[in-house]
């Protein structure tokens, strides 16, 4: 598949080139990812009180992030064909519409149901923002000069998780859980302004053939799968959980099956014959849906349990994003001389540590304990999650690289929906059995620490099976390049068909 190709205001290769002359279709760019990425953070934090605005369980209102990132999964793979169907700004534009008009709707829900449908529709128009925004980027300045310019656009990048909470304590608290939607209409008309007057038009190629079946099969497979782990926190038996479970299951072989067959399939999973990579990738996978799972439960534990306001909690959550971004250049440069495997290891070591920690959780656990636990998070989670994603990369077949990043986008939403739904499934399941164990004159505090301790636990677990997978990876063999290597291959950011 051939990338749209920008005009104005630079192309690659230009003995003018200056940052300066692509910084405002740059700064379009930015805003409109920002306001994704932040979106993604901001929600978290105010989950226990949208809880208590809807008179609702953590049960139901978890879909709201769950039918959010399962959103992101559905269209991110679609990203490349959209932009050589329609080109890659009108593309950019619309996703920044539509992701700004479903924050807009989502402002103004009157149900959980509402709200949940709306984060849908945000979910529709976020997935093509982050994955074409990189691939127009790429596209601004030569090769020579793409380091300086991802740079620029990884400071903010990396900054935003880490204000994401407070912002959104700091909204909760002082005005309205409303507005953690509404401030993406300010941003989003910006971002649209922006792109309409400073990105360069992009020529339209013909579109590849469009795999309509992947497309329907694997939404109902991934949310079905969703729904049957979030119904299994209450009862692994009951009728619900095994129809979602065996719905979701049947829909995913069937998916699996067209997608081997397909010449052009939504994701490419004839990769996974590589031993290498489906080494790396499930190794990420189980990191993934440990550390965004606990995450999540995280912010809950302190405006739950320990009784801190939305904002107070955002500035707890906020040492883990800066020692993550700490993390992550630091890795980057070791990676190149000593490979993951030892950075994966140390950094999940110090990850499935601190979550032992929590696990022991209590009543009486002082504050500093918890911050340190989450900086020792965010410290393991920038050391190991980077030289992991680029292990995957490197571990994928030369002929099918291209077709890896939509892949392991769409499977990183996916694997952070079933997070999301089998942690606070099971959360809401531990806290009940507890109760249930403890008898009506013990103090009901103690059933739901010891939930939180539970889950904790589990995710402990999981990172620590991650940490023995690492002791499997070994250096991808160098794969032989394609014979028609050295044209103009497909982008990888936004690569779909």
């Amino acid at each position: 598949m051939s990338t749209p190709t920008q005009s104005k205001p630079a192309a690659a290769g230009e003995d003018n080139f200056s940052l300066k002359a692509i910084l405002p279709p740059l700064m379009a760019i930015i805003v409109g990812m920002i306001m994704v990425i932040l979106d993604s953070t901001v929600v978290n934090n105010a989950i226990p009180k949208l809880v208590t605005y809807f008179d609702t369980d953590l049960k139901t209102i978890q879909w709201t992030v769950t039918g959010y990132t399962l959103a992101l999964s559905a269209v991110i793979p679609l990203a490349g064909w959209m932009t050589d169907k329609f080109g890659s700004k009108p593309i950019f534009m619309t996703t920044i519409a539509l992701f700004t008009l479903g924050s807009i709707l989502c402002g103004i829900a009157q149900t959980p149901e509402q709200l949940i449908i709306y984060r849908i529709i945000q979910g529709l128009g976020g997935g093509m923002v982050g994955p074409i925004g990189m691939a127009m980027v790429f596209k601004l300045a030569p090769p020579e000069r793409r380091g300086s310019i991802m740079g620029v656009l990884g400071i903010p990048l990396l900054l935003a998780p880490a204000f994401g909470p407070v912002l959104s304590g700091w909204l909760v608290d002082s005005v309205s859980w409303h507005w953690i939607f509404f401030i993406n209409l300010p941003i989003g008309i910006i971002a649209f302004i922006l792109g309409y007057k400073y990105l360069p038009k992009s020529d339209r190629h013909a579109a590849p053939h469009l795999d309509i079946m992947g497309m329907c099969l694997a939404p109902i497979a991934f949310s079905m799968l969703a729904y049957g782990v979030s119904e299994g926190g209450t009862s692994w038996s009951s009728a619900s959980t095994i129809t979602g479970l065996t719905v979701g299951g049947l829909a995913l072989i069937l998916f699996i099956f067209v997608e081997l067959r397909q010449k052009q399939p939504l994701l490419e999973l004839k990769v996974f014959k590589s031993s290498d990579f489906t080494r790396s990738i499930i190794l990420t996978w189980v990191v993934q849906l440990a550390l965004f799972g606990a995450m999540l439960i995280v912010p809950l534990y302190l405006q739950g349990v320990m009784h801190y306001s939305a904002l107070e909690a955002g500035l707890i959550l906020m040492p883990y994003a800066l020692c993550a971004a700490l993390g992550m250049p630091i890795s980057g440069r070791l990676f190149d001389k000593i490979g993951a495997r030892p950075l994966a290891f140390g950094g999940l070591t110090v990850v499935s540590v601190a979550l032992y920690m929590l696990s022991g959780i209590s009543v009486d656990t002082p504050l500093r304990v918890i911050i340190l636990c989450l900086c020792m998070m965010g410290l393991g989670m920038g050391f190991s999650m980077m030289p992991l994603n680029t292990h995957v990369l490197n571990a994928a077949p030369r002929r099918l690289v291209s077709r890896v990043t939509p892949l392991t986008t769409a499977a990183q939403q996916v694997v952070v929906s079933f997070a999301v739904a089998g942690l606070t499934g099971y959360l809401t399941s531990q806290i009940a059995l507890h109760a249930a164990s403890a008898g009506a004159d013990a103090n009901p505090l103690s059933a739901v620490v010891a939930g939180y301790g539970d889950t904790f636990f589990l995710s402990a677990c999981l990172v620590t099976a991650a940490v023995a997978l690492t002791l499997l990876l070994r250096k991808p063999k160098q794969q032989e390049e394609e014979s028609t290597a050295g044209g103009n291959n497909p982008d990888p950011a936004i690569m779909g068909h």
